[in-house]
């Protein structure tokens, strides 16, 4: 639990200003177009580059655990006697192992955090925590990490997918200067067929959010003929409307496939190939759409 799998500098898509954007591992959904495939599962892994495997055996060889043995010219990992010694990274000449999931302790995680201060505070930046779904992690290590944050005169940004108990956002809620949240999709049925869960608890939460007086990025994976539709963005708009939110804005980021090249590497299949981005013109009509409903802060990305 809490393992980081990137420690990412210099980000500006994750919120205000300049930021740097810790990505924790584990997620409860389940998209089919995920971005981040590596921060799906809770547990540490070793992740695998194949196509660039030399096929030369020196990690089946240095494995103290015998975790490793070579198959058809390539490696594969008994999971049961893995411990992450990282021996196999060291040996690969071809530098094509990863140990994918990192453990922080507080002070090491806010010494790297504040490397960066200068940036923040020239660009009204800040940290942003991420995933994988960080409010499935350990709400007590992401409460001492947002309390030093704010000792620190640091802003803290949430992304969240919002499917965690509403108790979680509560506890951290003082600590936060702003939530991206994501609203993927309305349709229940169609949230759980492409996204694992139906979207009742983060409907929930984002409504107990921002009655809360949150400061909250509604932002809405635009994928054509799902959430990219005029029903769904008229719904959202509906939604927001009938529930009294007010979200400082909205970010409607298009589809991309640009982390499918990932899933190989950690033993997975992209499920997303069959999906696309809107066309640019669609786009600017679902925009005008959102300003249209009074909600003028309205963009494409973010």
């Amino acid at each position: 639990m809490n393992h980081i799998t990137n420690i990412q500098k210099f980000s500006i898509h994750d919120g205000d200003g300049i930021r740097t954007t810790v990505f924790f591992k584990g997620c409860p959904l389940k998209c089919q177009w995920c971005h981040n495939p590596e921060t799906q599962r809770y547990e540490k892994e070793m992740q695998l580059d194949a196509s660039k495997c030399a096929s030369c055996g020196s990690c089946a060889k240095v494995c103290p655990n015998g975790a490793i043995s070579m198959t058809d010219g390539l490696p594969e990992v008994d999971k049961s006697k893995c411990t992450f010694c990282e021996k196999c990274t060291v040996y690969c000449p071809a530098d094509v192992r990863e140990v994918v999931g990192k453990d922080y302790d507080i002070r090491s995680l806010m010494k790297e955090l504040k490397k960066d201060l200068m940036f923040y505070e020239d660009s009204g930046g800040g940290v942003t925590l991420s995933g994988g779904e960080v409010m499935a992690m350990d709400i007590d290590y992401i409460l001492q990490i947002a309390k030093m944050l704010k000792k620190e005169d640091i802003t803290l940004t949430i992304d969240t997918c919002g499917f965690a108990p509403y108790e979680k956002f509560e506890a951290i809620l003082p600590y936060v200067n702003t939530f991206l949240y994501d609203v993927k999709m309305m349709d229940p049925e169609l949230h759980k067929e492409y996204i694992g869960v139906d979207n009742e608890l983060i409907l929930e939460n984002l409504v107990k959010l921002a009655h809360a007086g949150a400061r909250i990025y509604i932002r809405i994976p635009t994928i054509k003929g799902l959430s990219g539709t005029v029903e769904n963005m008229q719904k959202t708009i509906d939604f927001m409307k009938e529930n009294d939110i007010h979200p400082a804005q909205v970010n409607l980021l298009p589809y991309h496939d640009t982390g499918s090249h990932k899933y190989a590497k950690v033993g997975m299949t992209y499920q997303g190939t069959e999906l696309e981005a809107p066309t640019q013109d669609e786009m600017e009509a679902y925009v005008e759409m959102f300003k249209n409903a009074g909600y003028s802060n309205t963009r494409i990305g973010g």
